[in-house]
């Protein structure tokens, strides 16, 4: 069977919040615009650009709370994406970070996974998720025990996927390290006309994400809070209560900002901080876009996107201290950042780059499926 001729499905994550993974979805739905997409839930009012798109859930979609708290069911979401029946199609092409690679097809099919990262709240993050994580302490007692069931499933459900695709070199790593498994890299994207650069910043910094423990939002209040210059923070989340609760007054969250306002914080801003460990990092790409310098933390994903002082500055720990001398560093040699040079080198992560390399690489694969 030709590339041309195979019915395709999309599988996704749960869809109830905006996110990296989520900006890839609808770029992998605008590459393949005949498949059919599976998810386990879905909010339609936060994707207005699916809405005349079908998307099928599982029956978790009907469940209380469901839309807006899709943590309280991770324990049931590889049950929902073993349930969902694919036998109709010949390609099945994944977007997953959690439990969506976990779904069964037939023989015949081939099944390519683009893999966000192996689930980091089972492996490599587990402990501190447990420890940091803002809920109840019997649940998380419980949390326990069932993380380690849910380990098993993902390395189980990890042979079902006949190809990895990674996001980066950090995730192809972990792709080798806990399923032992290959994995090609074709990195994330930016819809990099979309931003613009400003002649002028406002002298403020600027960070945006979920409000989540491991994103380190901590860590920027922290530290603004002894060197007292301003900071934005954008985003929504359980942290976000007692980040404020502890902020200093030079600190403001913004909470959910639509697209148009997150386009014009980025140009403004004098550096986007960007202190987590990622396996990739889209924020900061998008800061880039916008002709401004990242501060970031030198693991994981950013080191794959930003070039030291020429696009952004690292710094070594995830401690005040480091993050102070790297911002201190940024100030002496503010001038030296060249906003469109900067911006140039975020061109290199274009949507249209990862459509055709996304595009070409399933349909390689396709036809090598067909030789076997």
């Amino acid at each position: 069977m030709s590339f041309k001729e195979a019915k395709i499905a999309l599988v996704f994550d749960w869809m109830t919040i905006r996110g990296g993974a989520e900006k890839v979805n609808t770029v992998l739905y605008e590459t393949f615009p005949n498949a059919t997409i599976f998810s386990s839930i879905f909010n339609r009012n936060v994707f207005p650009e699916f809405k005349d798109t079908i998307i099928n859930t599982s029956f978790l979609q009907n469940l209380p709370f469901a839309k807006k708290k899709h943590q309280l069911f991770v324990n049931l979401m590889p049950y929902a994406y073993e349930l969902f029946d694919l036998s109709k199609y010949d390609i099945i092409i994944s977007s997953s970070h959690s439990c969506a690679k976990g779904v069964i097809t037939k023989p015949e099919s081939m099944h390519i996974c683009y893999c966000h990262s192996p689930m980091r709240y089972a492996w490599d993050n587990w402990h501190s998720y447990i420890r940091d994580y803002k809920i109840n302490p019997l649940i998380k007692r419980i949390g326990k025990r069932k993380m380690h069931k849910l380990r098993m499933w993902d390395r189980v459900s990890s042979d079902r996927v006949d190809y990895f695709i990674a996001n980066s070199n950090t995730t192809r790593k972990r792709i080798e390290k806990y399923y032992k498994r290959p994995a090609d890299v074709v990195y994330p994207l930016i819809n990099s006309k979309k931003f613009y650069i400003n002649d002028k910043s406002k002298g403020y910094y600027f960070a945006a994400g979920r409000l989540t423990s491991y994103k380190k939002f901590d860590l920027l209040v922290n530290t603004f809070n002894r060197i007292g210059l301003p900071l934005k923070i954008a985003g929504t989340g359980i942290e976000e209560k007692r980040l404020k609760k502890i902020a200093k007054p030079n600190i403001e969250f913004l909470g959910y900002v639509s697209d148009k306002k997150i386009k014009k914080l980025y140009s403004e801003c004098e550096a986007f901080l960007f202190p987590q460990l990622e396996d990739f990092g889209i924020t900061a790409l998008e800061a880039m876009a916008s002709g401004r310098p990242v501060i970031a933390y030198k693991q994981g994903g950013a080191l794959d996107t930003i070039k030291e002082n020429t696009t952004g500055i690292f710094f070594e720990k995830q401690d005040p201290v480091h993050l102070k001398v790297a911002i201190e560093k940024y100030q002496k040699m503010a001038k030296k950042f060249d906003p469109q040079k900067i911006k140039s080198h975020a061109e290199k992560f274009d949507k249209t780059i990862f459509k055709e390399n996304i595009k070409s690489l399933v349909k390689e694969k396709w036809e090598e499926w067909n030789k076997s």
